[in-house]
């Protein structure tokens, strides 16, 4: 095959391939390792939502949905999202797509301009970095690892210029697992209504939430809904991470240019994994909370082993990740995790992946076995202790 790179985009040249990617690409085949690197459910999609998904099966239900989604779907959606404080109208304001990646792309590409700015609050997930620099737009990097992983208002009103156009936060967080406190939230509010951009505002991990700790979304806040971009799925709380299930919720005027771009790149999301989906916004909501309290006893059990093998870590107060800082061994982020895969055969994803502030940790999932849980945390410590 002829190889020369002008026969490519230059955007995607420029594009790193997914750090999370490349580890989990190592472990694949590999009875022997333990992987605590992939954000995926160790749970079966809940047997209800299957059921659903059969049943349509059965019935010939294979056909294309509307552009936006059944809208059973999004009317069961805006149900749902009200006991949050937000209120969108299911037949223009919400918005079926194939996964929350697919919505934060298309919602990228709809509001950008090369002569924009967008706000990046790291370490963040991964994704969002360059789908937002394949819109030609300048990325603006806010380190939040200052202030305990999670972004304030006066970092954000520090970094805003007149060429802002939006911000990205997500709150439970994927890496850390941290929240941004309600009270910081409506500060963040009161900035991005002060400067008229937009918050794209990814939830995904809204249900998995622990201790006394309660999910707020920033559109919530009086007059945030003609500023904020809500993107949510069933992934993560519904263990439906293959049925590729998501949506995003914005002020109509937005989403008819959200909508367009989504009938010419997706056209809709797989008719099954929407009525699977609506199966779990009726009636799956036990089975979330029983995952839920499942994965707080694994995330207790993580944390008091960190705190004692003497690395440093913030308690989540939601999601199912922990970023410990394994400075104190010496290495990068990238030796350890590769040392720890190859020597004592535990995938974690280096923090570095994620972007500012990640170098000097590394991102664990709690979301497997507890068993399995306890024997990296013990090959862990084996390592660590070497570099005592």
């Amino acid at each position: 095959m002829n190889t020369r790179k002008d026969r490519f985009s230059k955007k995607i040249l420029e594009t790193p391939p997914s750090g999370i990617r490349k580890f989990f690409d190592l472990i694949i085949g590999r009875d022997d390792i333990i992987s605590l690197g992939v954000g995926e459910p160790d749970f079966p999609t809940p047997w209800s939502i299957r059921e659903e998904a059969y049943y349509h099966l059965e019935k010939g239900h294979t056909s294309y949905t509307s552009n936006w989604g059944l809208l059973e779907l999004r009317e069961a959606i805006a149900e749902y999202l009200s006991k949050y404080g937000l209120d969108y109208n299911p037949k223009n304001e919400i918005l079926v797509t194939i996964g929350v990646s697919e919505a934060v792309d298309a919602v990228l590409r709809s509001i950008l301009n090369p002569e924009d700015e967008i706000i990046i609050c790291e370490p963040c997930y991964v994704s969002y970095q360059p789908l937002a620099a394949l819109c030609d737009t300048k990325l603006v990097h806010i380190d939040t690892s200052v202030n305990g992983f999670y972004p304030t208002a006066e970092q954000i009103e520090a970094a805003i210029t007149p060429k802002t156009k939006a911000i990205m936060i997500c709150s439970p967080s994927n890496p850390t697992g941290r929240m941004i406190p309600k009270s910081e939230l409506a500060k963040i509010a009161e900035v991005v209504k002060k400067h008229e951009i937009w918050v794209l505002s990814d939830e995904v991990y809204c249900e998995l939430v622990y201790d006394d700790n309660q999910h707020c979304s920033i559109g919530s806040f009086p007059g945030m809904k003609d500023y904020t971009i809500v993107l949510n799925g069933f992934s993560k709380a519904f263990a439906m991470t293959g049925w590729r299930i998501g949506y995003v919720c914005a002020p109509a005027e937005l989403m008819a240019e959200v909508h367009k771009l989504h009938q010419y790149s997706s056209i809709c999301a797989p008719i099954m994994s929407q009525y699977g989906a609506l199966e779990g916004l009726k009636n799956g909501g036990h089975e979330v909370e029983k995952m839920r309290v499942s994965y707080q006893q694994r995330r207790n059990l993580m944390y008091k082993a960190f705190q004692e093998m003497g690395l440093p870590c913030t308690e989540p107060e939601g999601a199912f990740y922990m970023f410990p800082d394994i400075r104190k061994t010496g290495l990068t982020s990238e030796e350890f995790a590769t040392q720890l895969i190859e020597k004592h055969q535990v995938a974690v994803v280096p923090g570095t992946v994620f972007g500012a502030g990640g170098e000097g940790f590394i991102r664990c999932c709690y979301a497997t076995d507890i068993n399995k849980i306890k024997i990296a945390l013990q090959r862990i410590k084996e390592m660590v202790d070497e570099y005592k």
